[in-house]
């Protein structure tokens, strides 16, 4: 289900997808803060939609303003143990990866995941993109459902 919120127009484009964050310090006070603060912290989003004919509003964060756009919660591509990859079924992540230069490591430590939280699997997607785990973890590149979906 979509939600209606508010991001910076330069962010706008129906596609993109981000993880909110929270609050930023120079929220306080803006008259517009109960339509930017109402996603859930630490979840993916996709834009669905930008509104057309909206105006833009004045934005201490985002220095083009912000318009209104609909989202909702987005699947997250990631690399789990290939034991527990299938679809439909429960996993967690196999834990953090110190090789940032890995093809995979957005894979392993993708925003908008907490490793120590369970996700329904809703793809499986494949070999993930390393051609070796630098850490011997047996991996498959699955779709996460969206945070919201996982019970």
């Amino acid at each position: 289900m979509s939600e209606v919120t508010l991001i910076g127009t330069r962010l706008a484009e129906v596609g993109r997808e981000f993880v909110f964050r929270g609050e930023s310090s120079a929220c306080e006070g803006c008259p517009y803060r109960s339509q930017c603060l109402d996603l859930s912290p630490g979840t993916r989003y996709r834009i669905t939609d930008v509104r057309e004919n909206a105006q833009t509003l004045d934005c201490a964060v985002h220095d083009g303003g912000v318009r209104a756009v609909e989202v909702e919660p987005a699947p997250v591509p990631a690399n789990v143990p290939s034991k527990v990859a299938y679809a439909g079924s429960k996993a967690t992540l196999a834990g953090s990866c110190p090789y940032t230069d890995c093809p995979s490591h957005a894979y392993c430590v993708p925003d908008g995941v907490d490793f120590d939280a369970e996700y329904r699997i809703d793809e499986v997607l494949g070999d993930p993109p390393h051609d070796y785990c630098m850490l011997d973890r047996d991996l498959t590149l699955v779709e996460l459902a969206p945070r919201e979906d996982t019970s």
